[in-house]
């Protein structure tokens, strides 16, 4: 499984690791992690996103060497977490990126299956739909390489785990990823010094926690309950994304609600662009984003659109009656 990744790295000298544009704590643990690992193995490594890292996730250290600065000199490039065209929206809008990503050996490690919108040029795929983050992968390819593991790639894997898996606790959470992270514990990461520090920069401001208490009241239910929404205009993340991703505020206690399924939080932009954010109590979340021509896992998935907001919600509301209902029929 490992033998062509492991090849396309030992042929390279500088290689630049790229996160999609919606860094989350998994992107984000697995770059840091490659950075120590390809370092320590004597590589030129380079973070690039081609969006800033938001405030809530500086809890994990080195956050602020992901840079938005394109190294042409690299022989090679990882893309880590994605496999959609979508969310490298920015980073391919670039002429010579772009080139670069067609002419040099690119890597794109996952841990869920590519979609109908794939990268649209030449990769080595690195993906195993089993795994429960992409932390867990490049914990085993690192272990077939024979690569070292330091403490500091202990804890940024870790991190990557626990933060996919929302603490080894949803369903494509296994007995391996168990395995993984107390391993991991072995080699240095330190559970309570990690969440001891996610702890602390999760702490809101008071402004922060009444704009939350206004989300919460923008909040509809639609197909009886089962189906809650959230609107997020640009005037919003224009004001607080900066230094609180309004998603984040909600999204999970819209998802506690005891009738919801589907919990979507919709952003809208000044170029008519809309973003969805998914989160699901069944595993169709990647099927109301495949409506769209996103993607994500079974409970957490997003989408990316130009189109009229209300169009938007009623198209919404049908995927997810659908994605619904088939899967109910499915199981009944």
């Amino acid at each position: 499984m490992f033998n062509n990744a492991t090849s396309l790295i030992n042929d390279a000298k500088k290689i630049v690791i790229i996160q999609a544009e919606n860094p989350d704590g998994d992107s984000l643990g697995s770059s840091l992690a490659l950075e120590e690992i390809l370092s320590d193995a004597g590589k030129d490594v380079v973070l690039y996103c081609a969006i800033d890292i938001p405030k809530y996730m500086r809890y994990i250290q080195g956050w602020d060497r992901v840079v938005k600065d394109w190294p042409y000199d690299a022989d090679a490039a990882i893309i880590v977490d994605t496999t959609s065209e979508l969310l490298l929206v920015k980073t391919l809008a670039t002429p010579a990126v772009r080139s670069f990503l067609e002419t040099h050996p690119v890597l794109v490690i996952d841990h869920h299956q590519e979609s109908g919108e794939a990268l649209p040029f030449d990769h080595e795929p690195l993906i195993k739909d089993t795994a429960v983050a992409t932390g867990e992968i490049i914990y085993r390819w690192a272990k077939d390489a024979e690569w070292t593991i330091n403490p500091q790639a202990a804890e940024n894997l870790f991190i990557s785990i626990q933060a996919d898996s929302l603490g080894l606790t949803t369903p494509s959470t296994t007995a391996e990823s168990y395995l993984v992270a107390a391993e991991l514990v072995s080699l240095g990461a330190v559970p309570a010094v990690i969440e001891a520090r996610r702890r602390e920069y999760m702490k809101k401001p008071a402004d922060i926690l009444a704009y939350k208490g206004r989300l919460i009241e923008r909040i509809e239910y639609h197909l009886d309950g089962t189906l809650a929404t959230v609107h997020i205009p640009w005037e919003d993340i224009e004001e607080f994304s900066d230094r609180y991703n309004p998603s984040a505020l909600v999204l999970d206690e819209m998802r506690l609600v005891d009738t919801v399924v589907v919990a979507v939080a919709i952003k809208t932009y000044p170029d008519g662009k809309v973003t969805g954010k998914i989160r699901a109590n069944a595993p169709i979340a990647h099927h109301v984003a495949g409506f769209f021509g996103g993607g994500g896992h079974e409970y957490a998935a997003g989408f990316k659109v130009h189109d009229a907001y209300d169009k938007i919600l009623s198209e919404l509301i049908s995927a997810t009656d659908k994605a619904r209902t088939e899967y109910e029929s499915a199981i009944s």
